[in-house]
């Protein structure tokens, strides 16, 4: 340890989740990350060190929650320019215990720009959060800061991957598969050359392709399956089904926490809802992801594709569904944080978060016995404590 000055915290007595249960775990945080996890630590002496303690005496611990698809510069637009949706603030991130996100641009690629979406990630990372973004849109050719999504990847160390990219929906710009497979291969070879994932984050829409698109796509090609991260699979019965023969071929899916719940068939879509026929049918724990929308707009269309109403995307929803599905469903704890932690880790190969170990960033949240969030922790700084926002945005 460094000499007298260096900011220790140690959070004492909880019931730790990392995200497999652990038992009653003390935990010691030194400036920005994690040191040592064990029944009991000392608490080092004050006049050597500034000491944090923390009690978390009948709370549970769990890792800091990720959030791999919000629109952090806003998103919308499908009802004009005035239902363009705003951008987030970092107390609306905190307040979900989200304590990574990844930014991405939705529909509207004209009047927002990647530019803008690299400097609100930058911004919220000097505000304290982990923060990255994804290279491209909805539209081909993709948006890009550089020129093509290869470089990005290569270039630009918030660059994780590409999206989100729109099939299956009227929206999109109905791209061909030669157009898909060329980006595709340029993403992959971006994020071997970077390290990164380099993942395809991909928005399906209620367009009749499904998931076909995809999958002939990965017939036809030599790209694995697992380069593409299909999200929205909850949003009908028929696209939950292709889910599950995506993943049965190898691959991952996401579902989506945000949604315009107006009738009964679309309630029972939420992720809660959803996941025990999931397991069912056989998709393992690990292939499965939760995100948001957060702050991307929710419009609704009939079924002749005209604009009907609109609603917005919310960043509480991703622990809320994950909450939901304990509670009602019976999923238990650890399993269900696994959809916002661990393997949304893994999949945008971020070694250091979504687990609670020595040697990871000490990004953490605590919970009170009935689930609710309490105290949020970003990179060994406390951002919410006992319910209250300690860190909000400059113009907040």
């Amino acid at each position: 340890m460094e000499a007298y000055g260096t900011m220790i915290k140690i959070i004492k007595n909880g019931s730790v989740y990392a995200p497999e249960f652990r038992g009653k775990q003390d935990i010691l945080i030194v400036k920005d990350t994690i040191i040592k996890m064990a029944g009991e630590i000392a608490i080092p002496d004050p006049l050597f060190y500034k000491v944090e303690v923390i009690d978390a005496t009948g709370k549970i611990v769990v890792p800091g929650f990720i959030d791999s698809h919000v629109h952090i510069i806003g998103g919308g637009g499908e009802g004009g320019f005035r239902t363009r949706t705003p951008e987030i603030g970092l107390s609306e991130l905190i307040k979900a215990g989200i304590t990574t996100v990844v930014g991405c641009l939705g529909t509207d690629a004209t009047t927002r720009h990647m530019t803008s979406l690299l400097a609100k990630a930058r911004a919220l990372e000097e505000e304290g959060l982990s923060a990255f973004i994804y290279t491209g849109s909805y539209q081909f050719p993709i948006q890009t800061i550089t020129g093509n999504c290869r470089d990005d990847l290569i270039l630009i160390d918030k660059v994780i991957g590409v999206g989100e990219v729109a099939v299956a929906d009227h929206r999109s710009s109905q791209p061909t598969a030669e157009e898909f497979a060329k980006m595709a291969a340029y993403a992959r070879v971006g994020g071997l050359l970077s390290g990164k994932a380099g993942i395809i984050n991909v928005h399906l829409g209620e367009g009749r392709s499904g998931l076909k698109f995809l999958l002939e796509l990965v017939a036809n090609t030599e790209i694995p399956i697992r380069q593409f991260l299909p999200t929205h699979i909850n949003r009908n019965k028929e696209l939950l089904a292709e889910g599950v023969n995506f993943v049965k071929a190898g691959g991952v899916i996401d579902l989506t926490t945000s949604g315009n719940y107006e009738n009964e068939e679309e309630r029972l879509m939420s992720p809660a809802n959803v996941i025990t026929y999931l397991l069912e049918e056989g998709v393992p724990l690990d292939t499965i992801t939760f995100s948001s929308d957060g702050n991307g707009s929710l419009p609704i269309f009939d079924k002749g594709g005209n604009f009907q109403g609109l609603g917005i995307g919310s960043v509480r929803s991703l622990f809320g569904e994950v909450k939901k599905a304990i509670l009602e469903h019976g999923l238990k704890l650890s399993d269900g944080l696994q959809f916002i932690t661990e393997n949304v880790a893994q999949r945008l190969q971020l070694e250091d978060w979504g687990k609670l170990a020595a040697g990871k960033r000490a990004d953490l949240n605590i919970l009170n016995s009935e689930l609710e969030l309490e105290t949020v922790i970003c990179g060994g700084k406390l951002m919410m404590q006992d319910g209250e926002v300690l860190s909000k945005g400059i113009y907040e």
